[in-house]
């Protein structure tokens, strides 16, 4: 598939697109492509983008004594706004990629071209800002409230396919517990 078509598809979930909409998205050579374990961003850079997930899966995730601590996985359809980009302080975490991945780079420079060429873009990036923020909220109170056990079977409920895709060490270290204790959790389910 063409890439370009991932953006396309993307922006059509929120809204119906003419032909010249169509043609402006695929000439704005906004794609990348990236190898696993590429980082978009490191400890300490500002962000000059942000980012929407195509394809693929991007951990977020900081240093502590040497040791990863993932903090979100985006995946298909998931838009990144690094603090850093927002605030243009130094970031205090890494965004890498775990799989090969495409993925769109924006800036405020794009977005305004494209908002000055299509206004009727503006509720559909509204809709983006809001759902992401509530997403957000929801992970902060759900990582807060629950218990590992829950927060590993919420994870199975409404993300199976990190479970599939991601490395058990890595899902471990989202719901802040050691491989172990993950294996732990899987046993007794499955003997539920």
């Amino acid at each position: 598939m063409n890439t370009e078509n991932l953006l396309v598809e993307y922006f059509s979930q929120y809204m119906s697109l003419t032909e010249e909409e169509i043609k402006l998205i695929k000439k704005e050579d906004i794609i990348r492509e990236y190898k696993k374990d590429h980082i978009l961003l490191e400890e300490g850079q500002i962000a000059k983008v942000c980012f929407l997930v195509l394809k693929g899966c991007v951990k977020r995730y900081y240093l502590e004594d040497g040791e990863e601590r993932i903090m979100e996985f985006y995946t298909e359809n998931d838009p990144i706004a690094p603090v850093s980009y927002v605030n243009q302080e130094p970031s205090k975490y890494y965004l890498s990629c775990v799989e090969p991945c495409i993925i769109s780079t924006g800036n405020e420079e794009s977005t305004q071209r494209f908002i000055q060429n299509f206004p009727q873009f503006v509720p559909m990036f509204i809709k983006i800002g809001d759902s992401l923020s509530v997403k957000k909220q929801m992970s902060f109170d759900d990582f807060k409230n629950l218990s590992p056990e829950d927060r590993y079977q919420k994870l199975v409920a409404t993300r199976p396919d990190l479970i599939h895709r991601v490395p058990q060490y890595m899902i471990a270290s989202y719901l802040g517990i050691k491989p172990e204790s993950l294996s732990r959790i899987r046993k007794r389910l499955s003997t539920k």
